[in-house]
């Protein structure tokens, strides 16, 4: 999984911070859907590598519930996913699900959803 992350990070678009990410979601069925980080002039306007992948999943016919796994590699360390992130991950992944944080070095982190995500906001906030 590594050396396709580290393929991948090679498409991300981040003119502004230079600091490139790659993700990976493994559904339920084995697919894979692949992202990158997405920055323009515009800072609170730029994509998240996590936010793609999800997204591209879901315009795939895939929804809540068929996810698995998160594979996510940023430049240099373990990284995690920011709190926009997380937001959109409880929205569509289990919170026994995983995110498994890759290093130069082939390192890996496992976190669990619940782990990243303890006191989530959902649909039952909103009242």
């Amino acid at each position: 999984m590594l050396e396709k992350l580290k393929s991948l990070r090679e498409y991300s678009y981040s003119l502004n911070s230079g600091y490139k990410v790659a993700c990976i979601i493994e559904m339920q069925d084995g697919t894979l859907f692949e992202g990158v980080n997405v920055e323009n002039p515009s800072f609170k306007d730029g994509l998240c590598a996590e936010q793609v992948a999800i997204g591209t999943a879901i315009a795939n016919g895939y929804k809540k519930g068929d996810f698995k796994t998160i594979h996510l590699y940023g430049m240099g360390k373990i990284i995690t996913p920011c709190f926009l992130c997380r937001q959109v991950i409880l929205e569509f992944f289990k919170e026994s699900d995983k995110v498994i944080s890759y290093d130069e070095e082939g390192n890996t982190k496992e976190f669990t959803i619940s782990e990243l995500c303890p006191n989530k906001f959902d649909e039952g906030d909103l009242i």
